[in-house]
């Protein structure tokens, strides 16, 4: 794995947020990283600044798209960049979502907050290939309505003869609001899946990756089945920090996307 960063050219910026842009960037020499896989991460470098973990949220021919969220120095530094600046990128990193294991069978994807990002190429994928699949439902929650990412793919994938049975709901309506109000985990009554026949992919806060986990196991969801993305532990990507440990797992090493069935127990611990 590459330990120097890949210097990318910076081809696109779209402000998603007042807070969050999705950078597209392009390899700016000869050097190429490995294809990515849908859930895996890159370390994306800003020059002089510092460098730090973010799941690709596109994957595109050549191109490759990150969505980053104004929280910190280096996050703060990406989001300023414009077209024609350049970042670095390590990777890939980490464990994917493996779509393809859930073939034939019904998909759910729920999403809270940015963790419609590292799901989104899963959700294009799936849309793609939509054949190849049962049943396909995306849910989707944000605090607010001017913090949903992918307005205009949203707007596709809300469309009622579309091939995502999409819903959305905001924890605080703006005015004007006309759709749900409420944590994203009221909507899986919306959701039409066969319990026993479906695989289930969750990313977002840690304490809905709980409550989603939890009720689609108890809605017959077998808990291997139920795919979550721990990438908010993510720091270093090479196993040495220490800081992404749960138990015995290293999330950068064996995640950050794991079965909820060995989640559930690593992450009890840390509510104890």
């Amino acid at each position: 794995m590459n330990a120097v960063p890949v210097p990318h050219l910076v081809t696109g910026v779209r402000r998603e947020t007042a807070d969050t842009v999705s950078l597209t960037l392009a390899p700016a020499g000869a050097e190429r990283l490995p294809p990515f896989a849908p859930g895996q991460f890159a370390m994306v470098y800003a020059f002089g600044v510092g460098e730090i973990p973010v799941s690709v949220s596109r994957i595109g021919q050549g191109t490759l798209v990150h969505t980053v969220r104004s929280v910190g120095a280096v996050s703060a530094a990406l989001c300023a960049l414009r077209p024609g600046a350049q970042a670095g990128l390590r990777g890939p990193f980490g464990t994917g979502w493996e779509l393809e294991q859930a073939a034939g069978q019904d998909v759910v994807v729920v999403t809270g907050g940015i963790g419609l990002a590292p799901l989104r190429p899963l959700v294009l994928a799936a849309a793609r290939g939509r054949t190849a699949y049962g049943r396909l439902s995306l849910l989707v929650g944000a605090r607010a309505p001017e913090d949903l990412l992918y307005g205009g793919e949203l707007r596709v994938w809300t469309d009622p003869h579309g091939p995502v049975d999409c819903h959305v709901t905001v924890d605080r309506p703006s005015p004007g609001w006309r759709g749900h109000v409420g944590v994203v985990t009221t909507l899986l009554h919306t959701a039409r899946f066969t319990p026993e026949n479906t695989t289930a992919f969750v990313c977002g806060p840690e304490v809905m990756i709980r409550a989603t986990a939890r009720d689609l196991v108890d809605r017959g969801v077998r808990a291997d089945r139920v795919r979550v993305s721990l990438e908010r532990t993510m720091r270093c990507a090479t196993g040495t920090c220490g800081h992404c440990q749960l138990g015995g797992v290293l999330m950068c090493r064996d995640g950050p996307v794991i079965g909820w069935n060995r989640a559930e127990p690593l992450l009890a611990v840390r509510e104890l």
